[in-house]
């Protein structure tokens, strides 16, 4: 590590413990603070002056109200309540979902925004970026102290995460992490278990990514693409299936994505296969068991190798259609016991469609131990890593 990339590690260090300071204990003067942090007032000075420069705190009041004698009065220092400390983005395939959060991890506001699946990774980022605008004109909220940004991208595409990375950086100048937005999703299901272990998440929606956390991490995988469940062919034999966005065909995105299921319903929507699976309709019957049939197979191939705990399934067909994650369970657990593996307990997600969003914003909190040692493969070499989390 250069002697630059040291210094910024430093000094961002000691940001976080006035910051973390201020989040426990509310206002305090320069001396409490100095105290509590273990720095010199020296240091301290410049570190909350260049804090306060960027917005990140705020000068509240003195303690006159609380000190006695006619000494000078020190100002009380606390956390700027409009200040963005932490931006996460999800950019799926049809929509842009954003969060932005505070030095406390309390959700200051958050936003969603659509397009079409036709749109390009250029404008897409672009949706993003008129988004985060616009929410922060709505809430009065400015980015001048971002401690960093999480960007989750939707599908394999090494190309379009390199791309967003830098955009996100040149925009807001802080560091950023990129990765499938998917696998924050499975990051933000662990993080609902009581004891997070192995899980093995699964989204079914415009299309299908995953995530898998071993051993109590979330992993990418040496080459960056574990979990991409939705890009294993389950289609074979004399008909090829039919062609997948990644280029391949007969994927499992081809059979058991939402929009799959909806055109072998033959159904015009999702409201419409709802519809239909609710009144027992038996194309709609039919098309949904296809999905589950095939999804089950790919999960207990994985469930093989990797033994998870747990088997999350996620997404929007799940919502449409919820005895998905029931005949898939039925399934899984019939091909385990025929080789006397132990079972995982199937579920249903608990998060709705802000799962990769929670994710990416739960990638930046340093107090998540399921991203202690965390690597994203794609980081530029520059990225400096610090605490638990690689931002």
């Amino acid at each position: 590590m250069n002697p630059t990339n040291v210094q910024a590690l430093v000094r961002r260090t000691h940001e976080e413990r006035v910051l973390a300071a201020l989040r426990e204990r509310g206002g305090l003067s320069r001396s409490q603070i100095a105290e509590r942090v273990g720095l010199s007032r020296t240091t301290l000075s410049e570190i909350t002056g260049v804090l306060i420069g960027r917005g990140a705190i705020i000068v509240t009041k003195t303690d006159g109200d609380v000190r006695r004698g006619s000494g000078r009065r020190a100002e009380l220092l606390a956390l700027d309540p409009s200040s963005g400390q932490f931006l996460g983005v999800d950019l799926g395939h049809t929509r842009v979902r954003m969060v932005v959060a505070d030095a406390a991890h309390e959700e200051l506001a958050s936003g969603v925004a659509t397009y079409d699946a036709s749109l390009g990774w250029p404008a897409r980022r672009q949706a993003a970026f008129d988004l985060i605008d616009a929410v922060a004109v709505e809430h009065g909220l400015h980015f001048g102290a971002l401690q960093g940004i999480a960007v989750g991208v939707a599908g394999p595409d090494a190309g379009a995460r390199h791309a967003a990375h830098e955009a996100f950086a040149e925009r807001f100048d802080c560091p950023v992490v990129v990765d499938n937005n998917t696998r924050l999703a499975a990051l933000a299901e662990a993080m609902t278990e009581d004891t997070p272990g192995d899980l093995a998440y699964v989204r079914l929606s415009d299309g299908i990514g995953g995530g898998l956390v071993i051993g109590g991490r979330l992993v990418a995988g040496g080459l960056g693409a574990a979990g991409e469940f939705g890009h294993v062919r389950v289609v074979r034999g004399d008909q090829p299936g039919a062609r997948c966005r990644c280029g391949k065909r007969g994927c499992l995105e081809t059979v058991a994505s939402l929009p799959a299921v909806i055109a072998a319903a033959g159904v015009p929507d999702a409201a419409a296969l709802a519809a239909a699976v609710a009144a027992g309709d038996p194309d709609a019957t039919s098309a949904v068991d296809t999905a589950a049939d095939a999804l089950a197979k790919v999960l207990a191939d994985a469930a093989l190798v990797l033994s998870p705990a747990r088997i999350v399934i996620g997404g929007s067909l799940p919502r449409v259609a919820p005895q998905i994650v029931a005949r898939v369970a039925a399934a899984v657990g019939a091909e385990l016991a025929a080789v006397g593996s132990g079972l995982p307990d199937v579920r249903a997600a608990r998060l709705d469609d802000e799962d990769g969003v929670r994710g990416a914003i739960a990638a930046l909190y340093q107090q998540s131990p399921l991203l202690a040692g965390y690597v994203d493969p794609l980081e530029p070499p520059t990225t400096v890593s610090r605490g638990s989390a690689r931002v």
